[in-house]
């Protein structure tokens, strides 16, 4: 078993994948958590292994709260859970909001609010002082479009990610002095697959001249901002958002 364990929604790819592998690289056991991708999700777990890591990958819908208990039940065979970072989530096509079918709107909201929430509450059983835990540290990842609004191109996304950054002020209040860390990070416009989920898997390269750096971020410096909010380095930080936007979304 291993000594601490790390559970990563949307794991497979993107930013949740390089959560997996910096997290193992710092010691962690991670669960590998995906949708639907098994070979994605399963070269995150073969790297991991080849660098003398622990990880399980654990088919499971965030929005499915069967789907989640039997995401934790593959981490406590796994070891101690310390630590879960709420990374999975979607967005879909480009449209106005009197274009958004209920359908795409209950999916979007299931998957990035509910989702999030259901997560926290296993890992909040498990890590709570209150529940004889030992404490730990939950990372929400929301988006720069909560700021911005995302007008013209997926609202309800942004409205999702709205939520989120109210989530992690009250949970962080909540779990304070329970021995539970909620903090959040703020993506910018980041090279990853989500892009093409949302139609425009050219939308960084595109955008990269507008943004104050010239350039899309990418997934490990995401991470790094994740794990690091994990660590004893951060040991008096909660409620807290890190934006990793290069700038994206400054008002000067």
């Amino acid at each position: 078993m291993a000594d601490k364990v790390l559970v990563v929604t949307g794991g497979s790819r993107g930013i949740g994948a390089a959560v997996c592998r910096l997290g193992a690289a710092r010691g962690f056991g991670v669960v590998v958590n995906y949708a639907g991708n098994v070979e994605a999700a399963e070269a995150v777990c073969h790297d991991i292994h080849a660098g003398g890591g622990e990880a399980v990958a654990v088919r499971g819908d965030v929005s499915n709260p069967d789907d989640v208990e039997h995401i934790f039940r593959a981490a406590d065979r796994l070891g101690p859970l310390c630590a879960l970072v709420n990374n999975a989530g979607i967005v879909d096509r480009k449209a106005r909001v009197e274009d958004m079918s209920p359908e795409r709107l209950n999916r979007m909201f299931a998957v990035n609010i509910t989702g999030t929430i259901l997560c926290s509450q296993q890992a909040i059983r498990r890590l709570s002082t209150r529940h004889g835990g030992k404490g730990g540290s939950i990372v929400n990842l929301t988006s720069a479009a909560s700021k911005l609004g995302a007008p013209a191109y997926y609202v309800d996304y942004a409205a999702s990610k709205g939520a989120i950054d109210t989530l992690t002020v009250g949970l962080a209040l909540e779990l304070a002095g329970e021995g539970i860390r909620v903090n959040a990070v703020r993506p910018g416009i980041i090279e990853t697959e989500i892009h093409a989920a949302g139609g425009e898997p050219d939308r960084a390269a595109k955008m990269a001249a507008d943004l104050p750096m010239r350039r899309a971020g990418s997934a490990e410096e995401v991470a790094h901002a994740i794990v690091w909010l994990m660590s004893d380095e951060a040991s008096y930080v909660t409620g807290t958002t890190i934006d990793v936007t290069g700038g994206r979304g400054i008002v000067p």
